[in-house]
This record gives structure tokens, sequence and C-alpha cells, in this order.
């Protein structure tokens, strides 16, 4: 990929904001099309994730650091995956949903393709809504 059809974007969420929420308001106001986590750390005081294969999520609280954040990021959808480690240094994750809520910070860099378009439908392989990827003309 050349550097013109990559852009890469970094900010910081503050305490109490929400993980998901301010990267989907990222997305939205810098109307990323396809876009992925480079890297995130930080930390949260409350998660929120739905382990393999369950039908809802689990919250915690206390005091997490964010250990890894993976996922696609689009104004189309986002599929985050979180890992946090609590303070004995053990370490959870799952997929992310609302409320997991910053303590200190969450430093974030994504990138960007200009060349693609992400959206999620549901394409007959899994009951769910899946990453769709489509070249842009």
């Amino acid at each position: 990929m050349q550097h013109d059809e990559m852009k890469i974007h970094a900010f910081r969420l503050k305490p109490g904001e929400d993980l998901r929420a301010g990267i989907e308001a990222f997305a939205k106001q810098e109307n990323i099309e396809a876009g992925w986590v480079m890297t995130c750390v930080g930390s949260l005081t409350q998660t929120n994730l739905r382990f393999a294969n369950q039908p809802s999520g689990a919250k915690a609280n206390g005091h997490f650091e964010i250990v890894g954040l993976t996922g696609t990021v689009s104004v189309n959808g986002c599929h985050l995956h979180l890992s946090v480690s609590d303070s004995l240094g053990q370490t959870t994750g799952g997929h992310l949903l609302p409320e997991n809520l910053v303590y200190t910070t969450a430093e974030i860099v994504l990138g960007e393709s200009r060349r693609h378009v992400f959206t999620r439908e549901k394409d007959g392989t899994t009951p769910w809504e899946e990453l769709q990827v489509r070249k842009r003309d």
C-alpha cells in the first residue's frame, strides 16, 4: 500500500469515557470506512466483555490495564476484541461491548485504508453480520 492510500490516526480517551463509544465516535468524526486498531494502551475501571460463544456480556469493576485491543473499525460497524489484566496480572479478554470505562487514559492508534470500504452484512456463511470488504472504485 502506498503512503497516500493509508492514513494513521492517533487520539486519546479521557477518564470516564466509554472505550467502544469513543472509537465509534472517532470513526464517524473522521469518516473512517476501512480502519483497524494498530495499538491501544491505557486503563479501565469497568469492563464489559462477551466471552466466546456466550449470549451476553459480563461486567467487572476494579482497576484493569489494557494489554491488547484489536479489530476492524468503520463508520459501517466495528468488530473489536479487548484483553485486560487485573491488579494480580491475571488476564482476560473477549468481544468489546459498550460500558468499558476509561480509568486514566486510553491511547489509541488506528490505521485507515483509503482503497477499501468495510461493511457488516449477513452473507449466509453465519447467522451474524460479518465483515465485507470491497475496493473503492
